[in-house]
Order: structure tokens, then C-alpha cells, then sequence
């Protein structure tokens, strides 16, 4: 079918006041047309179609089987472009539909969160989370399976955007209890007590490690897979880490755990928003990352 044969919205109210009035001269009046160029329009529809819509007599007009299976989907046709019309002129935002990738408790404590207030503000947007370690959620952007990721991890590439959302900065802490038995107010006292991490390569403690201040030495390691489970073990008193500072403020306000060794030198690091630089909705991300920022990192479900 070509574009040509598509019968216009004029035609198609034609087709429909004739339908209803089973009259061509009550449905000319109808439109505002002579009956001559009524006529004409029907005549254009049915040759269109490749079948008469309407069987004609000099007393009677009656609606033929293609004509009565044409009067719901014209109905339909009129009432979509009447919608057309709405919405340019209304001007209603556009829908956005994204796939996001993040870390888990990120994902949960903030971006969760912020991406429900977003969509309740902008009823046509929809962003998808996709959970997973900071290297999934990378593979998943390289193959093109979420649209963007949240992520501390230094990563770059020529061909991304990364707009910058928040500062990371990171606690050493522990459990008071802990400290009670085993105490730790010296770089020298570490050798007692295990590290708490993600995994044996030390993705969170290297941000107090490689700070450039005292050496420590930990008696042990022990890999916990996420950041919520290494929160749960500080509590039981398991171990010492080194955690998002987001992760642990509540629990450091309210005493569960404590700060330590504080005046080591702690590296940092920053949440950005990452994105092929040429990705269709790349001004809908660029918008998307200062929702974000403009969203502290506490903020809770």
C-alpha cells in the first residue's frame, strides 16, 4: 500500500456522515459540501479501497459488508487523528522509556527513590533499573543492554558522556562492641581484626588503603559479595570496613557503628551517569542526570 492510498480525514468523515445518515445529501449538508463533491470524496474512498462501500439506488442508500467493516476502524482513524492534534498543539512531553544500570544498594537506598519521584513528576517518562556488580552493569552498557549506568567505578571511553551526579566519600568503621573487645586506635592495632569487602580485590577498602597514610596490615579478609551484607556483618560485630559514607550515616548517627581512625587520609570519588555520547535519547539522559543530582544521596523509599 502506498501513502496515496490512504483515504484522508476529510474522506473518511465523509464516508462516516454518510454512514450514519444513509443519506448523501443530509451528509453533504453535515460537512459543508455540495452534494456534487460529496459524491465525488465516496467515490474517491471506494476507488481507494478497490470495493463500493455503499450500494446507491434512486430511493435508498444502504452501507455494503466492506462499508460496515470500514465504520469502526474510521472511527478509530478520526479519533487518533484528533489525538495527533492534541498533543502538538498541548505541548505534551514526549514519552521516554530508559534502561539504567547501578549497583544494587545504590539502586535501592537512592536511585529507586529518585526514579519514583521522577516518574510521578513526568507521567510520560519510564526508567528501568537493572541491578548488578559494577562490572556487569559496564558489560551490560558496552553491549547495549541497559541505555545508561550510575557508577563511582573509573572507567571512560572517546565515545561516552559521563555527567557527573554526586561526590563519594567513604567511612572506616566498625561496631562499638567490636571495639570494645578488640580496639583499633592505631594503624598497628589492624592486625587484629578482619577487613570486611566485597571481594578479595578490595574495591571499597582501597579508598582508605591507597590514601597514602599509615600502612595496615589485617589479620584477615573476608569477601561479603555486597555492601548490604557487609553492613549487616559490621553490626554483628564480624569485622571493620570501609563503606560508602551514604551506606553507613544512619547507623553512624545513631551509634550502631562507629567512626575510625579518622584523621587517615581517605581517597574519594564521585557518581557520574555514563552514555554512548551518541544515544538517541542523549538529551533525555543529560536531562535524567540532573534530576539525579539534584537528588541528595540520602534520600530513602
Amino acid at each position: 500500500m502506498h501513502v496515496h492510498d490512504i483515504p484522508s480525514s476529510e474522506n473518511l468523515r465523509c464516508f462516516l456522515a454518510a454512514a450514519r445518515h444513509l443519506s448523501f445529501r443530509r451528509a453533504a449538508d453535515e460537512v459543508a459540501l455540495t452534494p456534487a463533491a460529496f459524491g465525488q470524496r465516496i467515490r474517491q474512498m471506494e476507488e481507494r479501497m478497490g470495493h463500493p462501500l455503499f450500494t446507491r439506488t434512486t430511493r435508498s442508500v444502504r452501507l455494503t459488508r466492506a462499508g460496515m467493516s470500514l465504520v469502526p476502524v474510521a472511527e478509530d482513524a478520526l479519533v487518533h487523528a484528533r489525538r495527533c492534534l492534541e498533543v502538538v498543539r498541548s505541548g505534551q512531553e514526549p514519552p521516554v522509556h530508559l534502561m539504567l544500570g547501578t549497583r544494587f544498594e545504590l539502586g535501592m537506598s537512592w536511585l529507586l527513590p529518585a526514579l519514583l519521584d521522577l516518574e510521578r513528576d513526568r507521567p510520560t517518562w519510564q526508567v528501568e533499573t537493572d541491578f548488578g556488580s559494577g562490572k556487569d552493569i559496564l558489560s551490560r552498557l558496552e553491549r547495549g543492554e541497559v541505555d545508561a549506568i550510575v557508577t563511582s567505578a573509573p572507567v571512560a571511553r572517546a565515545s561516552w558522556t559521563a555527567d557527573y551526579l554526586h561526590p563519594e566519600t567513604y567511612r572506616f568503621v566498625a561496631s562499638p562492641r567490636l571495639l570494645e573487645r578488640l580496639p583499633l586506635s592505631a594503624p598497628a592495632d589492624a592486625h587484629e581484626h578482619t577487613l570486611l569487602d566485597i571481594n578479595d580485590t578490595l574495591p571499597l577498602a582501597r579508598y582508605l588503603l591507597d590514601g597514602g597514610g599509615a600502612p595496615l596490615r589485617f589479620g584477615s579478609v573476608r569477601a561479603c559479595g555486597a555492601g548490604a551484607a557487609i553492613l549487616e556483618l559490621l553490626k554483628a560485630e564480624r569485622g571493620v570496613a570501609v563503606m560508602p559514607e551514604y551506606m553507613v550515616e544512619d547507623a553512624l548517627e545513631s551509634g550502631e557503628l562507629v567512626e575510625l581512625l579518622p584523621d587517615l587520609e581517605r581517597l574519594s570519588d564521585s557518581f557520574r551517569l555514563i552514555y554512548r555520547r551518541d544515544h538517541p535519547l542523549k538529551d533525555a539522559l543529560a536531562d535524567l542526570a540532573g534530576v539525579l543530582r539534584a537528588t541528595p544521596l540520602t534520600h530513602q523509599l
